[in-house]
């Protein structure tokens, strides 16, 4: 089926008024969520694999994309439940499984409970999950990831947020603040579903985004509309976003967001089943198992009576303490800027005799330029310099972006 062309971009005059909170409010922060919002998506949450392949292009009526928006923006559905398959290619070089644990260990130390959200779900990062989701309004929620022959589940009930991993067999507690009851998600700040993913990336929509849309697909037996998100900007890695739009109930049901460079998608999270029916109330209750350690969330008490790690910062609080952090440019070509304190890379000699900074060098790339020199790490989607004096430039920019930006700078 043909695609729709839009008549305009979205962000342009005249998009629909019902359409104002996408855009109203969200204007300067548009100017630098596009990298915190695919960074957070791609580096620390998830993405997939289509599981379940479209089958067809359903025939639908013709629709802008500035309809679809506000279709997406209406939409108020409360009871859903279903299965998610997940997984993200950011193409980082394997460690031998050293990635992962430094990941979790980042989020939440080396003492804290295994079953803290903020730690478990950091695993995400890579590879390809399946995640069962369920909720029931605003005050229950559940998100379940299978492995194997374990479960790692964090349930959202009321003022109780509860994550139980059944491989440890631990169990975190934490109880939602009254400033947040109703908006409670699970896990906080981590997109696990395509609609999460989707309101990031409509966040960005502004003059420096073309929507457009794509023609139609069928995603877990729904037909569905296809928006089409791409930069307009010049130097961006991302090349473009879809998102397959549920034609019924206006429910994101597939997110892809695909790299510039071409190749496999490096976030893309799709329902292989989905009902909007009212879940049964019993898949919100949880009780601990016998024997399961309980570690109690921030202002808490674990069952030994020492003090609970607090969970692990928000996007929200990324960057803060770190000195000076600033952004450069706008929209899909923003640069996060920072100091480290004169801390480059790292010289001397790992334990094991190796050389630290010769390996760390070996994983990027070496340049030069008015600001001195330093080391471009690259993912097929996020890059970053780090200079010898300890300055970093990072975003979903080019190497050439983040040179350009550091010599500007200088």
């Amino acid at each position: 089926m043909a695609p729709y062309e839009s008549d305009r971009t979205a962000g342009a005059e005249g998009l629909p008024d019902e359409a104002d909170d996408v855009r109203t409010g969200r204007r300067k922060a548009a100017r630098y969520v596009v990298p915190v919002a695919v960074v957070g998506v791609a580096a620390a949450t998830i993405g997939l694999v289509p599981a379940l392949a479209d089958s067809g292009d359903p025939s639908l009526p013709k629709i802008t994309a500035e309809q679809l928006i506000e279709k997406i923006a209406k939409s108020d559905v409360q009871q859903l439940s279903g299965t998610v398959k997940v997984s993200t290619d950011l193409g980082l070089p394997s460690l031998g499984g050293l990635e992962s644990g430094m990941l979790s260990g980042a989020a939440n130390g080396s003492d804290g409970s295994s079953a803290d959200p903020q730690s478990k779900l950091m695993e995400l990062a890579s590879g390809t999950h399946t995640v069962r989701v369920a909720a029931d309004g605003p005050d229950k929620a559940k998100v379940s990831v299978l492995e194997n022959a374990a479960e790692y589940s964090i349930i959202h009930n009321g003022n109780d947020v509860w994550a139980y991993d059944s491989k440890s067999n631990e169990v975190y507690h934490s109880t939602a603040p009254a400033a947040e009851k109703g908006r409670e998600k699970a896990p906080k700040d981590v997109p696990t579903t395509p609609k999460e993913l989707a309101d990031e990336a409509l966040k960005s929509v502004d003059d420096t985004t073309s929507v457009t849309v794509d023609g139609t697909a069928q995603v877990a037996g729904r037909d569905a509309y296809k928006l089409l998100i791409k930069p307009k900007q010049s130097g961006s890695t991302v090349g473009a976003i879809t998102v397959a739009v549920d034609a019924k109930t206006g429910v994101p049901l597939k997110f892809t967001l695909v790299p510039k460079s071409g190749g496999a998608a490096v976030v893309d999270a799709g329902f292989t089943q989905v009902a909007f029916a009212k879940p049964a109330a019993s898949t919100f209750d949880f009780t601990p198992p016998k024997g399961a350690k309980v570690t109690e969330g921030k202002d808490g008490e674990d069952t030994k009576g020492t003090k609970a790690p607090e969970s692990a910062p928000s996007r929200d609080d990324l960057g803060k303490g770190l000195d000076g952090l600033k952004t450069i440019g706008e929209g899909w070509s923003t640069i996060a800027e920072f100091d480290t304190g004169g801390q480059g890379i790292p010289s001397g000699s790992s334990s094991q005799g190796g050389d630290v900074s010769g390996f760390l060098n070996s994983l990027g790339d070496h340049v030069k330029g008015k600001f001195g020199s330093g080391t471009v790490f690259s993912t097929r989607l996020v890059n970053a310099l780090i200079t010898d004096d300890g300055k970093v430039y990072a975003g979903a920019v080019t190497k050439d972006a983040l040179v350009k930006a550091a010599n500007e700078a200088h």
